[in-house]
């Protein structure tokens, strides 16, 4: 009975790996070779993810009594996003001709894939992004009954379902397209440049070069999260990956805990600003602004190396 927890946690996460392992695949693939639309190829990036999130952080985690029956519901919540997401691709002709006009499976693809991803985004970011977007969700559902210049016209639920759930300005707009192709390609090209000994790379340049002068320790964890952040973006990701060699470091060099920390974080969150992933902001922005992206890398680079040499100094 002992291993039986340890069992069940082994499988979820060979059953994580293979999913994610097919999730690359078709991302690869769709960027070589664009064998699909760009509608269904949000859609089912869309799909992928509610399935990772669902198998990643699946209900009743923290309740032992509940949670095996967590588990199978995290695999529901999980399939039925992706099978939800398959669906755009097995009727794309038929979602196009009759576009606005939903039938009855539409109304469930739609009104579930909208709670989904709600519930998603509360399970990987907390409540804040989702108690955002539900306001404005509940502001078009009953703004019209608004006093004054806050009210609008009104739309019909089969409007907020259709914008919503299908076409490209709901779930599947902009960010989203930026995500499918461009985002994980990025991300997985550093995840396989982190594999590959890049931190050690970073971490040993940063030491011959300032690692004997004075301060070198904290100096190092800046050019270190400096170099991580080109090809990472994510300042969480920055300070995991980073931090578990600078901190030590600092502190072994007499730094106080609560220093060696606050440096890796902030040299870490210059990642988000640091030229070419920019922590993916970069790419929305393009599209955002009709802009292109190597003008947002540019306008970026100034700031991203004033913001490091302020913390070098």
């Amino acid at each position: 009975m002992t291993n039986a927890p340890v069992a069940q946690k082994e499988q979820a996460h060979i059953a994580i790996f293979w999913i994610a392992l097919a999730f690359s695949c078709f991302q690869l693939v769709t960027a070589a070779f664009s064998p699909l639309s760009s509608q269904v190829v949000r859609t089912v990036h869309v799909g992928f993810v509610l399935w990772l999130i669902f198998l990643l952080y699946p209900p009743f985690e923290h309740s032992t009594r509940w949670r095996g029956s967590g588990r199978v519901l995290g695999w529901a919540l999980g399939l039925t996003g992706f099978v939800f997401g398959l669906y755009h691709w097995q009727y794309e002709a038929d979602l196009t001709q009759r576009a606005g006009e939903l039938i009855t499976t539409d109304w469930v693809v739609g009104v579930v894939t909208v709670v989904l991803v709600f519930e998603a985004a509360r399970r990987a970011m907390g409540w804040g992004l989702p108690v955002v977007c539900g306001v404005f969700l509940l502001y078009g559902i009953f703004g019209q009954y608004l006093p004054g210049s806050l009210a609008h016209r009104g739309f019909g639920l089969d409007q907020i379902v259709g914008t919503l759930g299908f076409g490209t300005e709901g779930i599947y707009g902009t960010p989203t397209y930026v995500s499918s192709s461009y985002i994980f390609l990025f991300i997985l090209f550093g995840a396989f440049l982190e594999q590959a000994g890049m931190i050690a790379l970073f971490t040993d340049f940063a030491m011959g070069t300032v690692g004997h002068t004075r301060g070198g320790p904290a100096k190092v964890s800046v050019i270190s999260s400096g170099l991580m952040g080109t090809i990472n973006g994510s300042g969480v990701a920055n300070v995991v990956t980073t931090g578990q060699f600078t901190i030590p470091l600092m502190k072994r060099f007499g730094y106080s805990p609560a220093f060696a920390g606050g440096v890796e974080a902030t040299s870490s969150m210059g990642g988000q600003i640091m030229p070419p992933v920019m922590g993916a902001v970069a790419f929305i922005m393009a599209e955002t602004i009709n802009v292109p992206y190597v003008t947002i890398v540019k306008a970026a680079l100034i700031p991203a190396i004033l913001y490091f040499l302020t913390a070098f100094w």
